[in-house]
């Protein structure tokens, strides 16, 4: 063989080399079986499928440690403890005001229930169309398993909550005896309402059948069987917050910290859970001697 043909192939094997390096790093890898030992996991779509991470350090906590949530607290603690017993329980829908404690009761489940089996997978909302594919790969495994939609909406035109109302109502299959789906939003009804929509008004496009159009947005909320309504925090709520994480922090929850944590909610220009949590960030980090009502 000559030199020149030698030549011709060792560039045509570099090239080809080259070009499936890209190709393969385009393409999405083999899916691959999770480290089921995790007590908490996300899942991200891949193409048409999907990949379920681990995630070694789950941001979880004590369910005493949250404040002013005792009524929705005892009703999803039930519903989850039915789930655990093999028993009937609902999909969850946590809804309400901003920073009052809807994801923290969902992160505090896995604490609580983790020994019992329980295993937390957060799902993006732009990851919903891939649910079949995760849903499949959980089916038959033993351990028990919330699907957690936070910061739960979509917009006009999103097609994304489809595949939700698929996955909360088991489409045609059966749904799975070992998956339970709990969401948080700011909004009741998860898709955008409108003022026109409760009048005879057809809309610039001139929707003929307006009501068929309200019905089709309230239908993804109604496939939830547990409604949780979470409320603004008043000023007694707000510092036992401030005080539930302080203990947990293992600092002294006083005068000066009380007004510190009553200042604090002024300049944030409200009270809820997740101020109280900023606050106590702000107060545990300082040094003692800087822990002073500014």
């Amino acid at each position: 063989m000559s030199n020149y043909k030698i030549k011709t192939i060792n560039t045509f094997f570099k090239r080809a080399v080259s070009v499936l390096e890209r190709l393969d790093a385009w393409l999405p890898q083999p899916l691959q079986e999770p480290n089921w030992a995790a007590e908490a996991f996300r899942w991200q779509q891949v193409g048409q499928q999907g990949v379920l991470q681990a995630l070694p350090k789950p941001h979880t906590f004590p369910l005493s440690r949250l404040a002013a949530v005792d009524n929705q607290m005892k009703q999803l603690v039930r519903n989850t403890e039915q789930f655990l017993a093999g028993r009937p329980a609902n999909n969850a829908l946590l809804s309400g005001a901003r920073g009052t404690g809807k994801s923290s009761l969902v992160k505090a489940l896995l604490h609580e229930y983790a020994d019992l089996g329980l295993r937390l997978i957060e799902v993006d909302k732009q990851d919903l169309a891939s649910l079949p594919s995760l849903l499949k790969l959980l089916q038959g495994r033993p351990e028990k398993f919330i699907v957690f939609c936070d910061d739960l909406s979509f917009e006009h035109g999103d097609d994304g909550y489809k595949a939700l109302k698929t996955a909360l109502d088991g489409g045609l299959s059966v749904r799975a005896d070992n998956v339970i789906v709990y969401a948080t939003s700011n909004r009741r009804h998860l898709l955008p309402e409108y003022f026109a929509e409760n009048t005879g008004y057809t809309g610039d496009k001139g929707e003929v059948h307006p009501q068929e159009a309200v019905e089709e947005k309230v239908s993804l909320s109604d496939r939830f069987g547990l409604w949780l309504s979470f409320y603004p925090f008043d000023q007694i709520a707000y510092l036992q917050a401030v005080e539930n994480w302080l203990q947990a922090a293992d600092v002294v929850y006083d005068d000066t910290a009380r007004k510190a944590a009553l200042n604090w909610s002024l300049s944030r220009g409200g009270r809820s859970g997740r101020v109280a949590w900023q606050f106590v960030c702000d107060w545990v980090g300082r040094l003692p001697e800087e822990r002073i009502v500014d």
